[in-house]
């Protein structure tokens, strides 16, 4: 689809896009990294006591088609894959190790010791990585990364303003966290990276191509960590 189409598409549904469409595009040619938050980006943000908070499948194919999108893209290359959180979520835990995720962090509030230790771990550099985030505590982040996406609540009003006026994010989307914005942002990151249609057609026919990108995907073990103190550490 043509970029123009694209934007005018997103736009007609309600979402923002606070730097032209074709400098996402531009930039994401460039990403290495996908990292999500979690609480308020794959869910509502709510909690149910120490079984923490959820995820949807749909969701979930999201992130998996943007990953084979990127593998397409960039010559069967897995691009890398983070969720930072400030708690411990056992659905999240579940869903990195279940989606074969890099890395995942955990009671991690200050996230931008996440950052440093994932760029250093991983030999990337914060413009080099896209971030999907929903509220303050990821502003450090988002400050840094080449591709920020802010996920929407109609009730963080001053916030949403703040980052705009900040100029920290580039796109704001149509759905929140509750409704698949995760999902409406992935999308449009295949999108940019024009491989949509040809992820989709090739997932459908379960091609040579996606059971390579299977085979590859099995072979990562999720590492992770927590932070103490001052110090992000390994979680055995």
């Amino acid at each position: 689809m043509k970029l123009n189409n694209l934007e005018a598409l997103y736009k007609n549904s309600g979402a923002t896009f606070l730097k032209p469409i074709s400098e996402l595009a531009h930039k994401i040619n460039s990403i290495k990294a996908f990292v999500f938050d979690w609480d308020g980006v794959f869910n509502n943000g709510h909690k149910f006591g120490s079984q923490g908070s959820s995820f949807s499948e749909i969701d979930s194919m999201g992130t998996n088609l943007l990953r084979y999108a990127y593998f397409l893209k960039h010559a069967s290359e897995l691009p890398i894959m983070a969720l930072i959180s400030g708690e411990k979520n056992e659905p999240a835990l579940f869903f990195a190790e279940r989606e074969c995720w890099n890395t995942s962090y955990s009671k991690t509030g200050n996230k931008l010791l996440a950052l440093e230790h994932l760029c250093e771990n991983h030999s990337i550099q914060a413009h080099e990585i896209a971030y999907f985030f929903d509220d303050v505590l990821d502003l450090p982040i988002a400050q840094r990364c080449g591709l920020r996406f802010l996920i929407d609540s109609k009730a963080t009003l001053l916030f949403k303003n703040y980052v705009v006026e900040h100029q920290l994010a580039d796109y704001i989307t149509r759905y929140s966290g509750s409704n698949h914005g995760v999902r409406e942002c992935t999308e449009l990151c295949m999108g940019l990276m024009d491989q949509y249609q040809h992820a989709v057609d090739q997932r459908m026919a379960f091609s040579d191509s996606y059971k390579l990108y299977l085979k590859r995907r099995l072979e990562i073990k999720t590492q992770w960590f927590t932070q103490k103190d001052s110090k992000i550490t390994r979680v055995e």
